[in-house]
């Protein structure tokens, strides 16, 4: 996931190129805001966010809405140069103070109020599982100061904690990159208006132009190059997302960027408007961006923004101005604040479910919302005179003061809540070394179990399921780390028998069980794993450099495996690992090929493979449910939650030496699958097992390691 999207409110704004009178300097800055307003600008920021919200409420329908960022980065870099241009034109400065005091009234207390209601929102274990709040914290304070986009970049790498759900405030990013904008840009302008003034005796605004087009281009490259190379930061760090500001800007700066005939603005606008559509429907999560996919809803609102004729009503320009878009556009910045909390708040919310009827009900809340936020919050902190009729300075303070007293909030929902928190943990750990008999898988696949019933035992509790994982996480390399990491337990002794556990995320979520299992049993456990990246030959379809990474991993692993002297493997994968198909009639085919031709490098060498057909995915987290509702209410529709073809099913189908072990009717029944089995909490989020639930299926896991040891597989000649 990703993804976010800004609003600057309504924007009054005068020909760039037009010197205004210098306003007195005792005068509010708010004075200063040119009168002129520009409909299809609001209509066009009405696109951005429709686009990021739906994205968001069905990532499947508009798989590439998240470009409604990158629309927003445009339209305010155009709306903030122009205004910076106009006032460096006049007094031959730009007063900051003002600029930044403007920009906190107009943004800031929408933004905070959304920030406290998420802090109250954490301190409620019914709304915020226990085991998610450490994070949910570090991301309030770091969205409270603007730094959220650094938070995710530095820790994009960290597919263990953001696989799974993510935070209320995530979609903050964007919100801090544009306020880093609003920072940096006036101080390129200054100095670049200083250097020529003072070196060069020319003009300010050619000096501007030429210091954000070079600035915009080094950006652009550098945009490109980070995303093929590390692209889970590339998509948040500032730099890498200045150029589309700067794109922004050049159609505010150059007038003849701004197309005024009637024929070539009619075709720009609507070609502008073809280009949002197209890669709406289109890029997915697999595109790779930013890097230069993302030139297209960058340079199509661009578009939009330059077609600048209004003479007939069927014009983008006269279209994107009818009040419903104008609406959507003045309540655009409160509805992206608030739509993303409620989405990631509403399956917590008792009797609250996902259906159509469910979402489009909270999409009407979210619009409300906004209204609200709008004409009771925005438009009268704005005006507020206790800030406005006194010097910027004061506006800067009192932000402070609210951004603390946020971080305070967030601060008092960790201490709350830390005790039952470090309660939590230590009783997960009690769990994992004493669990009750027949617990768990026991249920259904020990017969003295048979009728054990638990009634509404949930062990670990579900607001503490996100914490039962395994803790070596130096031994799972993730994103673009090709690395063969290899971590090694159990047994040291010479004859102990030798065992590698190799694969992805559904492959590592194991490693704790396995790790106990070979303790018990006098093994030594060898891993290798890679975040979406399971054991197999068959090239992803991913595009980059993850699909590259992933590659390179595998052939590094199998370099290591040659030299290994083992007596068996097992591995795991998800079963909705996207393969490429090419050189076969289908992907399945591909994949089912893939894995064979990895597991005959062993298999060749007499070693044993075995391996599990996948567990059930979840649309979303069954703790959210479970925390609300009785668990007969949390059930899924297997149809729906098992991939009916994995892949490994048919790989490991008719092959010598590969055991498969399929735990499906643990999960499920025959009509649906269930989160809670025989008292133990199943899932830890959407598709991964709890280390507590792994540790019931273990009997089966050495069952089947050790008959494969025992049978072996004739060496070859």
């Amino acid at each position: 996931m990703p993804s976010a999207d800004h609003d600057l409110g309504p924007q009054h704004l005068a020909d760039p190129s037009r010197p205004v009178r210098r306003e007195p300097t005792d005068r509010s800055p708010e004075h200063a805001e040119p009168s002129r307003f520009i409909p299809h600008v609001q209509g066009l920021r009405a696109i951005a966010v429709l686009a990021v919200v739906l994205y968001h409420f069905w990532p499947a329908r508009f798989s590439g809405g998240y470009v409604g960022v990158d629309v927003f980065f445009v339209i305010s870099g155009f709306l903030i140069t122009a205004h910076l241009m106009r006032e460096l034109t006049a007094t031959g400065t730009v007063r900051l103070g003002q600029f930044w005091g403007r920009r906190a009234r107009r943004l800031l207390p929408a933004s905070l109020l959304v920030l406290l209601f998420c802090a109250l929102v954490a301190m409620s274990p019914y709304l915020t599982p226990t085991s998610a709040l450490p994070n949910e914290v570090r991301e309030i304070l770091a969205s409270t100061f603007y730094v959220e986009n650094w938070y995710l970049a530095l820790n994009s790498a960290d597919y263990l904690n953001h696989g799974g759900d993510p935070t209320t405030v995530q979609h903050y990013w964007s919100l801090s990159l544009e306020e880093q904008f609003y920072v940096m840009w006036p101080l390129i302008m200054l100095l670049a208006a200083w250097v020529a003034v003072k070196w060069f005796r020319g003009s300010r605004r050619r000096a501007v132009i030429i210091a954000l087009a070079a600035v915009t281009a080094i950006s652009f490259v550098f945009c490109v190059v980070f995303t093929m190379t590390d692209p889970a930061p590339a998509y948040f760090v500032t730099f890498g997302r200045m150029w589309q500001f700067g794109v922004g800007a050049m159609v505010a700066l150059v007038p003849a960027l701004r197309i005024r005939n009637a024929v070539g603005s009619f075709l720009l606008g609507w070609a502008g408007i073809a280009v949002l559509v197209f890669v709406i429907f289109r890029f997915d999560g697999q595109t790779p961006f930013p890097g230069y996919a993302a030139a297209l809803p960058t340079l199509g609102a661009a578009a939009v923004i330059a077609a600048s004729n209004t003479e007939r009503w069927w014009y983008p320009t006269r279209l994107l101005a009818l009040r419903p878009a104008q609406f959507v556009g003045d309540i655009s910045y409160s509805l992206y604040l608030w739509h993303w909390p409620l989405i990631i708040i509403a399956p917590s919310v008792p009797f609250w479910g996902l259906t159509i009827y469910h979402r489009v009900a909270l999409l009407g809340i979210c619009f409300i919302l906004a209204w609200l936020t709008k004409r009771f919050v925005e438009d009268p902190a704005r005006g507020w005179k206790v800030l406005t009729s006194r010097p910027a300075r004061v506006t800067l303070w009192a932000s402070l003061a609210a951004m603390l007293a946020v971080a305070g909030t967030a601060g008092l929902a960790w201490a709350v809540n830390a005790p039952a928190y470090t309660d939590g943990v230590r009783a997960i750990q009690e769990l994992r070394e004493d669990p009750p008999e027949c617990f768990g898988a026991a249920v259904v696949l020990d017969t003295a179990c048979e009728g054990t019933d638990f009634g509404e035992t949930i062990l670990p509790a579900p607001g503490f399921a996100g914490v039962d994982r395994p803790t070596d996480e130096q031994c799972f390399v993730q994103l673009n780390d090709a690395r063969p990491v290899s971590c090694e337990f159990g047994s040291d002794a010479a004859d102990a028998p030798r065992i590698a556990l190799i694969g992805d995320s559904h492959a590592y979520q194991l490693l704790s069980t396995f790790q106990r299992m070979a303790d018990e049993n006098g093994w030594h456990l060898v891993t290798y794993f890679k975040g979406a990246c399971p054991w197999n030959t068959t090239p992803l379809s991913t595009p980059g450099a993850f699909g590259a990474a992933c590659t390179e991993w595998r052939d590094g692993v199998r370099a290591q495996l040659a030299e290994r002297d083992l007596d068996a493997v097992f591995t795991a994968a998800i079963a909705t690992t996207p393969y490429s198909s090419a050189g076969y009639d289908s992907v399945q085919d591909a994949a089912v090929a893939g894995y064979r031709d990895a597991w005959g490098e062993v298999l060749d060498r007499g070693i044993p493979v075995v391996t599990v057909v996948d567990n059930p995915v979840w649309e979303t987290d069954p703790n959210k449910c479970l925390r609300t509702r009785g668990m007969a209410e949390c059930d899924g529709p297997r149809s729906e939650l098992m991939v009916a073809d994995d892949p490994l099913r048919d790989a490991a189908t008719g092959v010598a030496g590969v055991t498969l072990l399929d735990f499906t009717d643990v999960f499920c029944g025959d009509e649906t699958c269930a989160p809670v089995v025989g008292g133990a909490n199943v899932y830890r989020d959407q598709d991964h097992l709890t280390v507590t639930f792994a540790d019931t299926l273990a009997p089966w896991y050495v069952k089947a390691l050790q008959d494969a040891l025992t049978a072996g597989v004739a060496r070859a000649g």
